[in-house]
């Protein structure tokens, strides 16, 4: 393999053939729309066969914060990548949009080509679980800003959806269904506070391997909703949780009833809740609890919506209504 030649304490990756190599091979395992040969400047996307009649144009970015130090702690680099493109994609389907491609950002103090090529595995598993393509990316060694070897990551999605099928929330009416679906953990959210109330110890052995469940994409499921049944508004429930991110959707004059006992909580959201001794408000306000994203739509469409979404292995539950008031009620006692 060839040795890494350094100017000013950077490894020069560009000229390091068996990492772009490897990095090329991992793109080109996304999806086929790819026109240019990996390591150029830029990369291009032929969409044309996606066939849109009018579309618009959809982008979103995000990271997945300070779960990043669990990965660390625990060793583990395998499923970050799926958690940074989880992010992006899960925001980019609320309005109805198909993502077509992502890039990621990835910086570091030091360079770890096992530690790199582990974290762009995952995001490559997690393009093709929401059916784009990895475009490219961005790979910075930046001694002296961060540390040895910590890192942080970035990633934008694009995509597309047709201007007579966007979905923005102005359909939706009192007595509409909220319809919640199963998360698969604390998603990528939540991690401050988390390692805080864990130890060391706990962190890096069979809890965090549990914290480190991925981010639930649910690009393929949804989209399949979608196209079957009349959705008013779609939201991700990331930080701040369902009271902070349902009535981003909603039009004003309207809020939303919550059966808190309506879906089953994950019991270590209960542990964190005990050890950081969180009211129910804190941690519906902080995590997700178990809904990772909810659909609103007519009563007469929610059983024809779950049906479609168990196919995909998605459990969901009628988690409350619509109404004729300003922000959210949990109801604790429903």
């Amino acid at each position: 393999m060839k040795k890494l030649e350094f100017y000013a304490g950077v490894p020069h990756l560009k000229g390091d053939a068996a990492f772009n190599r490897s990095l090329g091979n991992i793109v080109r395992a996304t999806t086929s729309n790819h026109s240019n040969s990996f390591g150029g400047f830029s990369a291009l996307f032929d969409f044309k066969p996606l066939n849109f009649k009018d579309p618009l144009l959809v982008a979103t970015t995000d990271g997945v914060g300070t779960k990043l130090e669990l990965a660390e702690l625990a060793g583990k680099y395998d499923t970050i990548g799926i958690d940074l493109v989880a992010m992006s994609v899960n925001d980019l389907i609320t309005c109805g949009a198909q993502p077509v491609l992502f890039l990621d950002y990835f910086a570091s103090g030091t360079f770890d080509r096992k530690k790199t090529l582990s974290v762009v595995r995952g995001i490559a598993q997690g393009c093709r679980e929401a059916g784009c393509a990895l475009l490219g990316g961005e790979t910075a060694i930046m001694p002296g800003f961060y540390p040895g070897a910590k890192y942080d990551l970035a990633g934008f999605s694009v995509g597309f959806v047709e201007r007579s099928k966007v979905i923005h929330g102005k359909s939706v009416r009192a007595g509409d269904q909220i319809l919640g679906l199963a998360s698969s953990g604390f998603h990528s959210n939540g991690y401050s506070l988390v390692r805080k109330v864990f130890t060391k110890k706990e962190l890096s052995g069979k809890v965090g391997q549990k914290l480190l469940t991925p981010t639930k994409i649910y690009v393929k499921p949804v989209l399949d909703v979608i196209s079957k049944v009349n959705v008013h508004a779609i939201a991700n429930i990331t930080g701040g949780g369902i009271y902070d991110n349902l009535p981003r959707v909603l039009p004003k004059g309207l809020g939303a009833r919550i059966y808190r006992e309506s879906w089953p909580i994950n019991p270590l959201f209960l542990e964190v809740q005990k050890r950081a001794r969180y009211s129910n408000y804190q941690m519906a306000h902080t995590f997700n609890m178990g809904i990772g994203m909810v659909l609103v739509l007519s009563e007469s469409d929610v059983r024809a919506a779950k049906k479609i979404l168990l196919r995909h292995g998605v459990t969901s539950w009628e988690i409350g209504v619509i109404e004729k008031q300003n922000g959210i009620l949990i109801d604790e006692n429903s």
